[in-house]
């Protein structure tokens, strides 16, 4: 049984980084080997984009000049999370782990697209990297995504909300994501990220284990 590389997308408060973990522990009682292995990563390139998204770098005017560097980091950050020799999602998979992603360059076309020369430049920043085995979409309602959001920020005041996590954005990220799965090509399962946690984890499981 090969090993597969999954990958958790949507927007801002779908339950990613919630389902991502549910899913690991999943393969652990199953005695599988796998790994949470999100983007950004903890490379130095990941770091600097953490930074970024809070505000502390970048202080660009023009909205468009910031996302074309953001373009441009994540695209250097998902090539070390793909193929740096130690802990990179080949060297995973070839170890036979299942490599659990939140977030692959479909968030570049989400996240950095406005209009059809962005969709373009994305494009040439991520044409070369592969597919995943199966990519989970987690549709969410922007206002929904909101709410969930200010709860977060509310049991946590310490944890500043990142730019990208404001109405405006997300509805146009919620329209990117729409137009991306209307036309990939690979294998992809879209839930709706409104269900309760248990029920979206027992839904990503049956279709992980129709793959296995």
């Amino acid at each position: 049984m090969a090993a597969l590389f999954i990958v958790l997308e949507g927007i801002d408060g779908s339950g990613k980084t919630t389902q991502g973990d549910l899913l690991w522990a999943h393969f652990q009682r199953q005695g599988m080997a796998a790994v949470l292995s999100p983007e950004p990563t903890n490379g130095p390139v990941g770091r600097l984009i953490r930074q970024a998204l809070q505000g502390d770098l970048f202080a660009y005017n023009d909205a468009q000049q910031f996302e074309a560097q953001m373009g441009y980091l994540f695209a250097a950050d998902r090539h070390y999370h793909l193929y740096n020799p130690g802990d990179g999602v080949e060297s995973q998979l070839a170890r036979q782990c299942h490599v659990i992603t939140t977030r692959y360059y479909f968030s570049s076309f989400a996240y950095n697209c406005h209009t059809e020369a962005d969709w373009e430049f994305v494009q040439r920043l991520n044409q070369s990297f592969p597919h995943p085995d199966c990519v989970i979409y987690l549709d969410l309602p922007v206002d929904l995504a909101l709410k969930r959001l200010g709860d977060r920020q509310q049991r946590n005041d310490q944890s500043p909300r990142e730019c990208y996590e404001q109405r405006e954005k997300l509805t146009s990220v919620h329209q990117n994501y729409e137009r991306i799965f209307a036309h990939y090509p690979g294998q992809c399962c879209r839930l709706d990220a409104s269900l309760s946690v248990e029920q979206l984890h027992q839904a990503i499981v049956t279709k992980i284990e129709e793959m296995l």
